[in-house]
C-alpha cells in the first residue's frame, strides 16, 4: 500500500469531502451487531468518527502517522499505524469493516484474506469510493483539462479504478444492492483550490517540477467563471460495494 497523503495530511483533514448521512444509514441497516468496527486506511478518521457514534469500539488504521495525528479524536476510536494487508486483530473480531476512497491502493488478495479472517460470520464489508468532482459546465471543462492534460501523467496507475468507479476491482463476495448516492457541498473558490491540493497527482507534479500546477493560469481561468465570494455546488458521485461474510 502506498503512502501518497502524509505530505498533505493537514490539507486532507480540512478540505477533503465527507460522506452523506444516507451512506451511513445504508451501512447501519445491514449491520447485525454494533460491537466492533474497523475503518481501514482511515485518513483523517472522518468515517471512523461517524461509526464511533454507533459502535462500542472502532479501530481505525492507516500507514500514515501524519494522517492519524490529524484525525478526529473520540474516546472509543483506537488509531493504529498499520497496513491494509496485515491486521493485528484476532480472528472473527469485527462486525463491520469499511474502506473509503482507498482500496485501489491495496494488494487486493492480501487485504481480502485479512477481511475474511477478522470479520465475524454475517459481518459486513463495505468499500466506498467517489468520482471526479463536478461543479458546472464551465468549471468542469477547466477541471477536466487540468485532470487529463496537466497532471494526467502524474496519477498513479491505481487511479484508473476510481475512473472506472470500482467496477473493475476484485470483490470476492456476494454483493448487496447499494443505492445511488452523491456527496454534495456548497464550496467557495478558495475551498475548491485547497481541495485540489490534496490530490496525489498534484503533489507528484510539485515533487517532479518544483512548481505547483494549481498555478496562476488555472486560478485565473477559474476566476473568470467563479467569483471569489460566490459559492457553487460541488458534487461527487459515490460508488459502493457491500457484502456480508457467509
Amino acid at each position: 500500500m502506498k503512502d501518497n497523503f502524509s505530505k498533505q495530511a493537514c490539507l486532507y483533514a480540512n478540505f477533503r469531502p465527507g460522506y452523506p448521512d444516507a451512506l451511513y444509514d445504508f451501512i447501519f441497516t445491514h449491520v447485525k451487531n454494533f460491537e466492533t468496527a474497523l475503518d481501514v486506511a482511515t485518513g483523517n478518521g472522518q468515517a471512523a468518527s461517524v461509526l464511533a457514534d454507533r459502535f462500542t469500539k472502532v479501530y481505525a488504521t492507516d500507514i500514515s502517522k501524519k494522517q492519524l495525528d490529524n484525525a478526529i479524536k473520540k474516546e472509543n476510536i483506537f488509531y493504529l499505524v498499520e497496513s491494509a494487508e496485515q491486521f493485528s486483530f484476532a480472528d472473527n473480531y469485527f462486525d463491520l469493516i469499511t474502506v473509503a476512497q482507498a482500496i485501489h491502493w491495496f494488494d487486493f488478495e492480501k487485504f481480502y484474506a485479512e477481511v475474511n479472517r477478522t470479520l465475524k460470520k454475517d459481518g459486513l464489508i463495505v468499500v466506498i469510493g467517489y468520482g471526479l468532482i463536478r461543479v458546472d459546465d464551465k468549471v468542469n471543462s477547466i477541471i477536466d483539462h487540468f485532470y487529463k492534460n496537466i497532471i494526467g501523467s502524474y496519477w498513479d496507475k491505481e487511479r484508473k479504478y476510481i475512473d472506472e468507479e470500482y467496477c473493475t476491482i476484485p470483490f470476492p463476495f456476494k454483493e448487496i444492492e447499494s443505492p445511488k448516492l452523491f456527496i454534495e457541498y456548497e464550496w467557495n473558490l478558495d475551498h475548491f483550490l485547497n481541495y485540489l491540493q490534496t490530490w496525489s497527482a498534484v503533489q507528484h507534479y510539485i515533487t517532479a517540477n518544483n512548481i505547483n500546477p494549481v498555478s496562476t493560469k488555472m486560478i485565473n481561468d477559474l476566476r473568470s467563471c467563479w467569483n471569489e465570494t460566490e459559492k457553487k455546488r460541488a458534487q461527487f458521485s459515490l460508488f459502493i460495494k457491500a457484502a456480508k461474510k457467509q
